[in-house]
């Protein structure tokens, strides 16, 4: 079992996830890595883009993604791009999150913040709700994610609607007032 938040860190996460969303101008469905990278002005680069000797390198260190800062404030994102699109994008929100949290050295703490981060960043659940989508499928097609990830946002969307999910916060308001022509 991985490492888990508080909830309050959780919450903190949402409303650093719809801020960030706000600034951006994120306001359609699916979430597109690559584009709110392009607007914060950080580089993407494939490991296609360098040599055969390199790139094992790159996957040695990881096998999807990592970002680096090069000088104060310049990030560059280098990614797998012999994955398939969903865990791409994944990555690239993930390695964004990193970033948005401003993390600066790895640790089973920051990865569970940014995994969570990309998670309620590609498929938050009170979009789900108002697209009443009811089949991780859909979530899928919908949102642009795999299967296997619509899957984890159904039951992240489930537990959120047990426990009162229909009640939204004023983070959540924020949210569906961005998307409101997506929704």
């Amino acid at each position: 079992m991985g490492f888990r938040l508080s909830n309050n860190r959780y919450e903190e996460i949402k409303k650093i996830v719809v801020e960030f969303f706000i600034k951006y101008d994120v306001k359609c469905i699916p979430i597109n890595g690559f584009e709110l990278a392009s607007k914060m002005g950080i580089k993407i680069i494939p490991y296609s883009s360098y040599n055969e000797k390199t790139q094992k390198l790159m996957i040695k260190r990881s096998k999807d993604g990592f970002f680096v800062e090069k000088t104060e404030g310049e990030f560059y994102i280098y990614y797998n791009d012999t994955m398939n699109y969903g865990r791409i994008n994944n990555t690239i929100l993930h390695e964004i999150g990193h970033i948005v949290l401003d993390h600066t050295e790895e640790s089973e703490l920051a990865e569970a913040e940014v995994n969570f981060f990309a998670k309620y960043a590609l498929v938050p659940p009170v979009l789900v709700y108002k697209l009443n989508i009811n089949s991780p499928n859909k979530i899928s097609e919908i949102f642009d994610v795999s299967i296997q990830a619509g899957y984890y946002a159904y039951n992240y969307y489930r537990k959120w609607l047990k426990y009162g999910g229909y009640i939204l916060k004023e983070y959540e308001m924020n949210l569906i007032g961005l998307f409101k022509d997506a929704i």
